[in-house]
């Protein structure tokens, strides 16, 4: 930084530094904390949104597949927390974040208040789901991010 700058270009360096230096690491611990939290829900048999999953998976028997959700979240969460897993946590999210939209598709009456705009709080929870999905792919990215700094690549929002 150079020793002339402002006040306020100062602050804003260091609060860029610090969340560049604890951004990633914050996001996977808070996507691990979501993950083992809904996750653990389901397992005890506590979550809201059971009655949503099994009318939506509704061949499968909810007494069975719930807990089961409960478990792949519980693990998508602990191995979001180390580096050395995170491949895993990504992995096991592409195949359960799909699921998480099914309910658009099998019961749009539960997602909808006035189709397409007005969400339900099922929808809505259904929404945020981009959110985890942008969040994981963050930090899913951030397994090779020295390699991709040693060879100059850019992310494609760099201007």
């Amino acid at each position: 930084m150079k020793e002339n700058t402002s006040t306020l270009e100062k602050l804003d360096y260091r609060a860029s530094y610090w969340m560049y230096k604890y951004g990633k690491p914050i996001l996977r611990f808070g996507l691990a904390i979501n993950f083992i939290w809904f996750g653990a829900l389901k397992v005890v048999w506590d979550s809201p949104a059971q009655e949503l999953i099994a009318k939506t998976v509704f061949w499968f028997d909810p007494v069975i597949f719930i807990p089961v959700l409960g478990v792949w979240e519980v693990l998508i969460g602990i191995f979001m927390i180390s580096k050395k897993t995170l491949r895993l946590a990504v992995l096991l999210l592409l195949f359960q974040i799909p699921g998480t939209f099914l309910p658009f598709i099998v019961l749009p009456e539960a997602c909808f208040e006035n189709f397409p705009f007005v969400l339900t709080t099922e929808g809505q929870y259904i929404i945020k789901n981009l959110v985890i999905i942008g969040a994981a792919i963050v930090a899913g990215g951030s397994v090779r991010e020295r390699e991709f700094i040693e060879q100059d690549i850019k992310s494609a929002d760099t201007e």
